[in-house]
């Protein structure tokens, strides 16, 4: 016979509030279940310019540096402000309610369904967008959200969810469709995977871990370890500049900022020389291993410098920083713990790789990649077709970025096709059940309706459908 569990009081605590917040967004998701496609993308736009309008974004960008302390103003207003937007705009124009599609010739139909209530959680690094680009997300697909922000950016989740909120009461909706939970605790964020219909884990790899093992269908993301590789036939001072970009973005709050760089012998010394002169400051032996110190403690990354500025992490570390750098090289040779730079370290810290050509290149990609970030992404800098398709085909990831500064375009951004979001599926490479830049298609059922052909297919002879196999195998 089974010993009865007793459940601890913050666990039962947890239930009886996540209970009380799921009874409140199913209601409000019954009542945009049969909204016409026009209703739904009234409020996923008053949703965005609630937080994205002048004044306000400013407001939220320092608001959010000053409770996390992670990131910068810049970065953080660039978020909210621009990249809401730029969401938004991809997705207005999709058909999301009704029949989706009309294939022809299978002579099926595809009709959108909502999944219910979205249990979605947000990271300290992306605190200010990620929770209204879900929002838009789920309210494309006519559900309702439920966020679980990360402790250390509550309060910002708060201020944003209560925007969302007036916003949709203003266009005739009920506020519940966007919920947060004001105060996050490890058992509430639990609980509210257990009860909702649908989990959408942004955050650390325990949290996404937790996603998958709680019994409720779950899209996750996979470790990000971006590495980038700038071949012979690269334009070098574009290479530079956006790779500058990419690595200080939000002082590299992003899974998708560069970690690594790949230089080929034939461009090595000119283009380090470039990065140097962007910003880059090339760290000797000794400060490599003062570094090291700073960003791991007992093998894993210290918080305390994750998003922090160029100049926070060289005093912490104890290395004289001089004017105009804002970020880090540190020449690195190996890959997996050993070598903790060829890791993800979340920081303005690159590490510095030697190939001879692109073949060795990509075997260092896939060796690093190995290590930490296997499935996410991967850039280029190229002018070849031939070493771009040959990445791409070489390596395992979800996403090639080519001569694109890899932070701001993998999630999407306006020079590229791919979907805005925050959420970035890495595969099974990554262990995760998607490899797509996760949008409202992915938050939606579809039932396909399945009428006869007009002419039933015939099945093929023997002959067409085996050919030599037969003699083959006799």
């Amino acid at each position: 016979m089974l010993e009865k569990v007793e459940k601890s009081e913050a666990v039962v605590e947890a239930e009886i509030e996540i209970a009380g917040l799921m009874e409140r967004s199913r209601a409000a998701q019954a009542q945009i279940e049969n909204y016409t496609q026009e209703q739904v993308d009234e409020l996923i736009r008053a949703m965005v310019w609630s937080v994205a309008r002048p004044g306000v974004a400013e407001k939220i960008a320092q608001f959010t540096v000053d409770e996390t302390q992670l990131g910068n103003y810049d970065g953080k207003f660039l978020k909210i402000s621009r990249k809401t937007r730029a969401t938004l705009m991809d997705i207005i124009d999709d058909k999301s309610v009704g029949i989706l599609e009309e294939d022809t010739e299978r002579n099926i139909i595809k009709i959108a369904k909502p999944k219910g209530v979205i249990g979605a959680l947000a990271p300290s690094t992306n605190p200010e967008a990620t929770p209204v680009i879900k929002a838009i997300h789920a309210v494309k697909g006519r559900n309702s959200i439920i966020v679980a922000p990360h402790p250390r950016a509550k309060l910002t989740n708060k201020m944003i969810c209560d925007l969302m909120r007036e916003a949709i009461v203003k266009c005739g909706g009920p506020a519940d469709l966007v919920i947060g939970i004001e105060t996050p605790t490890l058992e509430k964020t639990t609980e509210l995977m257990a009860q909702c219909d649908l989990v959408l884990a942004t955050g650390g790899g325990a949290m996404v871990t937790a996603a998958y093992s709680s019994g409720t269908p779950a899209l996750g993301v996979g470790v990000g370890n971006a590495v980038i590789t700038v071949d012979a036939s690269a334009d070098l001072d574009d290479a530079a500049e956006k790779i500058h970009l990419s690595k200080t973005l939000d002082f590299a709050a992003s899974c998708s900022s560069d970690n690594s760089v790949l230089l080929v012998d034939a461009i090595y010394d000119d283009m380090l020389a470039k990065l140097e002169g962007t910003g880059g400051y090339l760290c000797s032996d000794e400060e490599k291993i003062l570094l090291q110190a700073t960003i791991w403690h007992d093998g894993h990354l210290n918080t305390a410098i994750v998003a922090q500025s160029a100049g926070f992490i060289a005093e912490t570390a104890g290395i004289d920083l001089p004017e105009g750098k804002d970020f880090f090289i540190v020449k690195e040779t190996g890959w997996g713990p050993e070598y903790p730079f060829s890791g993800e370290k979340m920081s303005v810290v690159m590490a510095l790789y030697h190939p001879k050509d692109i073949d060795e290149a990509i075997q260092m990609t896939n060796d690093i990649q190995a290590y930490q970030g296997q499935g996410h992404s991967c850039g280029i800098f190229s002018n070849s077709d031939e070493n771009i398709m040959k990445m791409a085909h070489a390596t395992k990831t979800s996403r090639v970025m080519v001569n694109q500064p890899q932070a701001a375009s993998n999630s999407g951004n306006l020079w590229n096709g791919m979907r805005q979001t925050f959420s970035l599926g890495c595969g099974s490479w990554g262990g995760n059940g998607t490899n797509n830049n996760v949008s409202w298609r992915d938050l939606i059922n579809e039932t396909w309706v399945s009428r006869p052909l007009a002419v039933s297919k015939e099945l093929r002879s023997d002959e067409e459908l085996f050919g030599d196999v037969i003699q083959k195998l006799g």
